[in-house]
């Protein structure tokens, strides 16, 4: 409607959006009419496969879009008793529907994007990669087709003779486990790193960008099962930061004139989510003391001081930490970590006795969701999670871990939500010219005049604190910049 210049005023009621908290798998249209056995003619009977008009009797076509009409129409009172029944009418009205606009806002500015910047990224990294296949080459005493599962399984386990799984795999994590065996398997995972580099981001960023200079990604809000949102066209959401090389990408993100990015991200959100949800009095008193969660948990898995707690036993402790608000088996940290499967079984039996009501917490958790078939949100956000009662055991393992994440991911997904509109209402209300651009997870990337960046670091940092009142303090941290790289 925008694009045809016309002033939409909002909807009280998206169909899509209800459908997809009443049941997460109905996300797209064919599949909601079959969920409520409504009929339809399909739309490329009247489209076209083009979205041209096939028939040309206008009757028809009116026709057509009248059916759909009252099919949304009368599902509207349906589903609005149904999102009662299920205590999730206020996330609806309150979170959901109200995101709409910001979204649309969003999409709307797109992010400026320099081209020549990616230019020179993807040149660099062409050399990088040629580079790196010429060592390839040199190992394996001739030219292949490095990205060919075939013929790479024949340099690696037939010329080179390393030892093959059953299958003879080349994937990544495969990999990841010979890196020790033979000097080509770290040359292999890095030629394949700056490959996905220069493909998905170097080159394939700058289709994405717009007369106007812009990219302005999708965001779904219809998409995944936690309640993140996702992004796509192009996908902005993993851009890695993880490494320098996927940090890059970030540089060619730029602010317009007499303008920085500023980003705004939730420190350790989900590890508050978990203290809170838990009532877990140990992290609850760290964080409301502001003591680092990390080197706390090192002191009490390595039972160690403050004082001795190193950057290596941090990392440890971080990794578990982690490990745990995902559900992590000792056999994945043990993986995670490179330990044996006994000390990863230890870290966890000392993690839970430091914090035994995360202990309880998780138990109860998984508990309920074999009772129920789902978990919920702070906000009663339900995931369904039907591989709880699967007969095979590691699809059970599987719906167990999820059920454990699903309310600290899904909470934390709904505090997001939740401070991208208090931030855009009280940006409307300081009438200022700054503007939400990007959501990536926990983080929210803004274009801020240079003259308004210290009203809007306290505007957009008390906000996200203050969205909702938890037994641990929420955290904003904040940087700026000429580019999103400057930001971060």
């Amino acid at each position: 409607l925008h694009k045809a210049n016309i002033a939409f005023r909002d909807a009280a009621f998206d169909v899509s959006v209800a459908v997809f908290l009443l049941d997460a798998s109905i996300n797209d249209y064919e599949k909601l009419l079959m969920k409520y056995g409504l009929e339809s003619s399909a739309k490329e009977d009247i489209y076209g496969k083009a979205g041209k008009p096939k028939l040309s009797d206008e009757q028809e076509r009116i026709s057509y879009c009248a059916t759909q009409c009252v099919n949304l129409y009368t599902l509207t009172a349906q589903m609005k008793k149904e999102l009662q029944e299920k205590e999730m009418w206020e996330l609806f009205t309150t979170i959901e529907m109200p995101l709409i606009r910001v979204l649309f806002e969003m999409e709307k500015n797109g992010v400026s994007c320099d081209l020549e910047v990616l230019a020179q990224i993807a040149s660099a990294t062409e050399a990088k990669i040629n580079g790196l296949a010429e060592k390839i080459y040199a190992i394996a005493g001739y030219e292949f087709n490095i990205n060919s599962p075939k013929q790479l399984a024949v340099v690696l386990y037939d010329e080179l003779g390393l030892k093959a799984g059953k299958k003879r795999s080349t994937s990544a994590d495969v990999l990841e486990k010979l890196i020790h065996v033979h000097p080509i398997i770290a040359l292999l995972l890095e030629h394949r790193k700056y490959a996905k580099l220069y493909s998905t981001y170097a080159v394939g960023l700058s289709k994405h960008v717009h007369k106007d200079g812009k990219i302005h990604t999708l965001f779904n809000q219809t998409q995944t099962q936690t309640g993140r949102l996702s992004s796509s066209e192009p996908n902005l959401q993993n851009i890695s930061v993880r490494d320098e090389q996927g940090k890059e990408i970030r540089k060619a993100f730029v602010a317009a004139k007499g303008c920085v990015l500023m980003s705004a991200d939730y420190s350790q959100i989900e590890l508050r989510m978990l203290a809170h949800m838990a009532n877990e009095a140990e992290m609850i008193s760290a964080f409301n003391h502001e003591i680092d969660i990390h080197t706390k948990t090192a002191m009490q898995i390595f039972d160690v001081s403050k004082e001795d707690v190193d950057a290596n036993m941090r990392r440890t402790a971080k990794t578990v930490n982690f490990g745990i608000v995902y559900g992590q088996s000792d056999f994945g940290l043990s993986e995670q970590l490179g330990i044996t499967r006994k000390e990863a079984h230890e870290f966890i039996e000392k993690y839970f006795a430091s914090y035994p009501n995360i202990k309880q917490f998780m138990d109860a958790t998984i508990a309920y969701c074999e009772e129920h078939g789902y978990v919920k949100t702070l906000f009663q956000r339900r995931r369904y999670i039907k591989e709880i009662k699967d007969k095979n055991y590691m699809m059970r393992e599987f719906g167990k871990r999820a059920a454990m994440n699903a309310p600290i991911q899904g909470t934390a997904a709904d505090i997001i939500k939740k401070a991208m509109i208090d931030v855009s209402r009280k940006m409307q209300e300081k009438k200022v010219q700054s503007r939400l651009l990007l959501q990536v997870h926990d983080e929210l990337i803004f274009e801020v005049p240079e003259n308004e960046l210290e009203l809007m670091i306290e505007l957009v940092t008390k906000t996200m604190e203050d969205v909702v009142e938890l037994k641990v303090p929420l955290k904003a941290d904040y940087s700026y910049g000429p580019t999103w790289y400057d930001a971060k």
